[in-house]
């Protein structure tokens, strides 16, 4: 196996992820969130009850700068913090349930996006699509 080869494949691929991303994710965000904004929630909403430094680490913003977003998420009333028991310091952060029917109806309009892109895949086709992405993720994305 040429290791460089795969390497360059990967590239790409991820390269093709970011720009479908793009595509699929323009104008779904909502009104008065900023894209960092939109992504936090997209985070949170997919991993939901993550820290301050998993956001800041996942969203390659300084621990201020997130601390800042998750503090206009919540004035906005679409994320909540609660704290942990064991320390009160560390606390966990959630989609509310105002952020949950935000991104619900982002999360409608994405999936309507992805079926009409895999609209003329064939059943077998979408198999394999379906266990590459479990591999995928298994993988390299865990």
């Amino acid at each position: 196996m040429d290791k460089n080869a795969l390497f360059h494949k990967f590239v790409s691929f991820i390269t093709s992820v970011h720009r479908v991303t793009d595509e699929m994710t323009k104008d779904v965000r909502p009104e008065g969130i900023t894209d960092a904004q939109y992504k936090i929630l997209e985070y949170i909403a997919v991993s939901q009850a993550v820290t301050l430094s998993e956001i800041s680490g996942c969203m390659h913003m300084s621990m201020p700068n997130t601390s800042r977003e998750l503090k206009k998420l919540t004035d906005k009333q679409l994320v909540e913090k609660t704290s942990i028991s064991e320390d009160r310091r560390k606390q966990l952060i959630q989609l509310s349930e105002h952020g949950q029917a935000v991104m619900g109806q982002v999360f409608q309009l994405l999936q309507a996006r992805f079926e009409e892109r895999i609209r003329q895949v064939p059943e077998e086709e979408l198999l394999d699509i379906e266990r590459a992405l479990g591999l995928l993720r298994s993988k390299l994305f865990m």
